[in-house]
């Protein structure tokens, strides 16, 4: 084990809380596996140590990520998630394979998906914009966390009114699924791009409402004015 991993590690589990372990299961459907401590804790150990590491090949890094996946810990994840858009001015295109496989692999809970997909991947993309191909491939895979990561990582650039045409490409892909927290994800992308394009996102969900689950809808149209809300949530038929 590389001894920076070793050191994390020991950190961890010394800010480790049987309560917090305990009540974080609460925020989850599927079981979690944990140290017990505050997102800001593990944030700032990642912090730290990427002081440590920073100067490594990006290869080397990534396996180092790899290595924090393995454990299958949430706060392992989380310094994953920390690390990762560090690297953003070393990103290539070809990188959207490894955060793939990491996706597919390694991604077991929303917390997981969206700390990683909203910044790392969100960052390769706004990069490299003929990924998003890439990300509407994931919204075929039978992966619930790749489904919902088509649809997470786009939230970023989507809140500063990027990629709108891309949004409404990932949400048509996956207006019907059946996964709630599937359905979670595309509402939020809708949601944050509503900020900037409201009346667009409107008559989106306005056309599309017949089909998308209550779930989604719900999510998109939180941001906008109580009217507006109520027109779309009404069932017409």
């Amino acid at each position: 084990m590389d001894p920076v991993i070793e050191s994390i590690r020991q950190e961890l589990a010394a800010h480790a809380d049987p309560e917090i372990r305990k009540k974080s299961q609460r925020f989850f459907k599927e079981d979690v596996r944990c140290y017990g401590m505050k997102t800001a804790t593990a944030t700032a150990i990642a912090k730290k140590y990427w002081k440590d590491v920073k100067s490594r090949d990006k290869q080397e890094i990534f396996r180092l990520c790899e290595e924090l996946y393995r454990s299958g810990l949430m706060e392992e994840a989380f310094v994953v998630s920390t690390w990762v858009p560090k690297l953003a001015d070393r990103f290539e295109p070809d990188d959207i394979a490894v955060f793939s496989r990491w996706i597919d692999t390694y991604i077991t809970n929303w917390a997981a998906c969206d700390g990683f997909c909203n910044h790392a991947v969100g960052d390769l993309v706004m990069r490299y914009p003929d990924l998003i191909g890439e990300l509407q491939g994931w919204t075929q895979s039978e992966n619930r966390w790749m489904r919902r990561a088509a649809a997470v990582s786009l939230i970023v650039p989507a809140k500063r009114g990027m990629f709108l045409a891309e949004v409404f490409a990932i949400a048509d892909l996956l207006l019907t699924d059946t996964d709630d927290m599937v359905q979670k994800g595309y509402g939020w992308l809708l949601k944050e791009a509503s900020r900037k394009h409201q009346d667009e996102v409107f008559a989106y969900v306005m056309q599309k409402k017949r089909e998308m689950p209550r779930t989604a809808l719900r999510y998109a149209v939180e941001l906008m004015p109580k009217d507006l809300r109520a027109e779309a949530m009404k069932k017409d038929w």
